[in-house]
């Protein structure tokens, strides 16, 4: 199977039907919930025994901004409740406040959507971290993910509260491939800065602890090495296909979402120095120093898992072709998960850029690539 095939199932764009449901939902001022579907997720990893501990569950939806052309990243300002915005193919950095007012800030410059390979997907601008000590004056940091004509960097840009400045390239040399990017970075509680990072279709880098593909990346606001990392270099975990979620519950524990090929995508538990299994395994697997997952979803029965945010120790998971949100809480030993639950199924299109608001239990949820320009919306979801 050639490797456009490979991607199809992970590609497919809402319907006029989706279309139509997004454009009610912007026209509204307050929407209910749309009924939420009960539902297992398939097969679990080694996912643990403990009891689950309730962290409430969606209870309302709401449009907080309409007019958005593919978000894909979204970063809290510190001690806000105002975000950054990235626009994937627009290149465009937006602030956007709780009233869901925005304003353009800046672009970052050199980012090359369209692959030299006509055959691959597209990149872009990717996620965005803010600097946990930001304040827009002693420190200004914001970074990036975005791919350029030859690769995928992180970079660092200035930010005072109005508008974006400068560029310093942080990590280069990532290969690009297609759609196989990765491109989520968030700041960890230890302050150092991690970075997922796409197999750019090079499935053998997954599994090369000197590549910087197919990795979570720990590093330091310069992009050298976090001490401490197992390995000696940027990596902190690897054998990953293109993974997009990354988020920390109550503990410290690092959770991570993947995007398989065509058989399984997963939700791991993420450790130093574990290899999670790409290309060896699709998965569980039992290949001897292979770390299973601890959720699996078949990508067409509500798969194909974007981004990652937590509340109340309970994962929230967006996707793609799945079009729904998934409720998953981590159970009291703090190493599994309890029954799965989805959320607005189809209602809104495909989803990608999930982040909960900090002090609220409160997500904002942004859909992904309908297909008229600027079709798409950022919802606001209340968890009680």
């Amino acid at each position: 199977m050639s490797r456009l095939a490979h991607r199809a199932p992970h590609r497919v764009r809402p319907g006029i039907a989706v279309l139509t449901a997004v454009t009610a939902v912007v026209a509204a001022t307050l929407l209910p919930s749309p009924g939420a579907a009960a539902q297992s997720a398939p097969r679990g990893g080694d996912g643990g025994r403990g009891a689950v501990r309730d962290g409430g569950a969606p209870k309302g939806i709401s449009p907080l901004a309409d007019k958005w052309a593919n978000p894909w990243g979204l970063s809290f300002l510190p001690k806000t409740t105002s975000a950054l915005v990235t626009e994937r193919y627009t290149s465009a950095v937006w602030l956007l406040k709780p009233d869901g007012s925005r304003k353009k800030v800046g672009t970052v410059p050199n980012t090359v959507a369209a692959d030299p390979d006509p055959a691959m997907a597209d990149g872009g601008l990717l996620g965005v971290a803010v600097s946990p000590a930001w304040n827009g004056t002693t420190d200004k940091d914001v970074f990036f993910v975005h791919t350029v004509a030859d690769g995928t960097r992180v970079v660092k840009m200035r930010f005072d509260g109005t508008s974006l400045s400068g560029y310093t390239v942080v990590i280069s040399g990532i290969k690009r491939g297609g759609d196989h990017n990765g491109g989520t970075i968030a700041f960890g509680p230890d302050g150092y800065l991690y970075v997922t990072t796409g197999d750019g279709h090079d499935n053998k880098a997954a599994q090369d602890k000197n590549s910087l593909n197919g990795k979570i990346l720990r590093i330091t606001k310069s992009g050298a090495a976090a001490p401490g990392n197992p390995f000696g270099n940027r990596v902190y975990s690897l054998g990953l296909r293109n993974p997009e979620g990354l988020a920390w519950d109550s503990r410290g524990k690092l959770w991570a979402a993947d995007i398989g090929r065509t058989a399984w995508d997963e939700l791991n538990l993420v450790e130093k120095g574990r290899n999670y299994g790409w290309p060896t395994c699709e998965g569980t697997c039992s290949a001897a120093g292979m770390t299973n997952p601890k959720k699996v979803w078949k990508p067409a029965e509500g798969g194909v898992p974007a981004q990652v945010a937590i509340v109340n120790d309970v994962l929230y998971v967006s996707t793609l072709l799945g079009k729904r949100l998934w409720r998953l809480p981590i159970d009291a030993d703090g190493t599994g998960i309890g029954p799965a639950t989805s959320y607005y199924q189809g209602a809104y299109g495909r989803l990608r850029a999930v982040a909960k608001v900090p002090g609220a239990d409160q997500l904002w949820l942004g859909s992904s690539g309908n297909t008229s320009t600027n079709k798409d919306v950022i919802l606001k979801v209340t968890i009680g």
